[in-house]
């Protein structure tokens, strides 16, 4: 993606994508990243020759995977997070350091593929001199310095939640080498100038540096909600659905780990107190079923007919784990609505449309618990990425909570990243509220007004209850 940013001026547009997908070895699931630094090396080159005056480079993306590095050559392609070695980890973890404790310690919620387990389970570990989160492994490949950007590493279960620095005595307790996290750096900070080699590759004839962002991309994302006020939720909403509120300091009380609330820093020292949700990957996994047997799908088709269905439809528990891995996810749809002598969907518009609808559920319920853990009053949702195009989703949310659903913008995350990267040059300047403002200025959402107050997830409806009618929604 490209940005232009000035005080009074915003934008970005695509310049190049390619799709990820996770790689099945021998030995588990994996990440081909080096394939992907290829990949974005050629995007990066295609972005020059478009706009040769590109001044620097913000690399983000999901968190918690990492690459080895021994002497500077990664070992192996990076696990994927959906690789089910992680479990041992878990027991591992669990057995030195229990789940209170390190709930204060790192103000995590507990999610088995937190980088503190996968390096309980990592048999490599012994041959590295450096873990890297992915970002870091970029940028790490184009500057050639090693560093640690907070609000990713703040995912990794390492990280103080009070203290914002790595918890050494937490790893010694763990068994894992201290050297192995490199530094840290706070968004805004300059990593390093290209690598000359890397320069030539993509054509930059002059200096360009790698500047750290909210290198998770939630953390990005968050810097672009465009609002003026700090009553707001926010839904994240891609392959996950990252469900919270932004606070100035950290919730770590039993209820909020019970609740399985997480506490990652944000942008600006901020607190990102939320709530992941399994969000599109149960639609786009079963999308991928359908047409792996060989069907025609047309997801904007398929959403629009689900948003006529009249039939009441059940409610999954969207966050089941057995929804987590790959593979025939309707499969496992009907097995567990089957189990509780739920109606199976007939076809594939309904499965959409339980999915959709479980997914509003499991929103709308999340805003409510983000509010009633931190105490902060919440008047508005915003939905920023991919989600935000989706109406039904931005509709039924809207009328689970009770509360309006602001969606957009949709490039939530790089609009996120270039800011950060503006700020650092003195294209933009202020708080992350003047950065909003700007995002705000910028690009016009679209409003989805609640259609039944009696939709207060507090206070649902029973499954056979349900609004069909069109959404209901308007641009300010």
């Amino acid at each position: 993606m490209i940005g232009h940013v000035d005080h009074n001026e915003l934008s970005v547009r695509p310049v190049a994508r390619f799709a990820n997908a996770p790689v099945a070895q021998a030995d588990g699931l994996h990440w081909n990243v080096s394939v992907l630094y290829e990949r974005a090396i050629s995007g990066l080159r295609a972005a020059l020759a478009d706009e040769p005056d590109i001044r620097s480079i913000g690399i983000d993306s999901w968190a918690v995977d990492y690459g080895l590095l021994a002497g500077g050559r990664m070992l192996v392609e990076p696990f994927h997070y959906r690789d089910d070695r992680t479990a041992a980890g878990v027991a591992a973890v669990h057995s030195r350091v229990s789940a209170e404790e390190l709930y204060a310690r790192n103000g995590l919620q507990f999610l088995p593929f937190n980088t503190l387990y996968q390096l309980a389970a990592d048999a490599r570990l012994g041959a590295a001199d450096t873990a890297l989160l992915i970002p870091d492994l970029l940028a790490f490949w184009m500057t050639g310095r090693r560093v640690a950007e907070r609000t990713n590493a703040s995912t990794t279960g390492l990280l103080g939640v009070a203290t914002g620095e790595w918890d050494g005595e937490l790893m010694e307790r763990l068994g894992l080498p201290r050297a192995l996290l490199p530094e840290l750096v706070d968004p805004g900070v300059t990593i390093g100038a290209l690598l000359p080699e890397v320069a030539e590759r993509i054509g930059a004839v002059r200096p360009m540096h790698v500047i750290a962002v909210g290198s998770h991309d939630t953390a990005s994302a968050i810097v672009a909600v465009p609002t003026a006020s700090d009553d707001f939720a926010y839904i994240s909403c891609g392959t996950w659905g990252l469900v919270g509120v932004e606070l100035d300091t950290p919730v770590l009380t039993e209820e909020s780990r019970a609740a399985n609330f997480t506490n990652e820093r944000g942008v600006d020292g901020r607190v990102r107190f939320l709530h992941n949700v399994m969000g599109l990957w149960l639609l786009s996994e079963s999308v991928r079923t359908w047409k792996a047997a060989g069907e025609s799908i047309d997801l904007p088709s398929l959403i629009a007919a689900a948003a006529a269905v009249t039939r009441p439809v059940p409610i999954l528990n969207a966050n089941d784990p057995r929804f987590f891995a790959p593979g025939d996810l309707p499969a496992r749809i009907a097995e567990w609505l089957s189990e509780r002598n739920l109606p199976a969907p007939r076809n594939h518009i309904e499965a959409t449309r339980i999915i959709i609808e479980s997914l509003a559920d499991a929103f709308a319920r999340s805003v409510v618990s983000a509010s009633q853990l931190s105490g902060r009053p919440v008047s508005v949702i915003h939905i920023v990425g991919g989600g935000s195009q989706n109406q039904l989703l931005c509709q039924l949310t809207a009328d689970r909570s009770g509360l309006p659903v602001v969606a957009g913008p949709v490039e939530a995350t790089a609009i996120g990243n270039v800011l950060i990267q503006a700020r650092a040059q003195g294209f933009a300047s202020g708080s992350l509220e003047s950065l909003r403002a700007l995002v705000a200025r910028a690009f016009v959402p679209t409003v989805y007004r609640p259609q039944s107050l009696a939709w207060r997830t507090n206070s649902p409806r029973s499954n056979t209850d349900q609004p069909t009618s069109a959404p209901v929604l308007e641009t300010p």
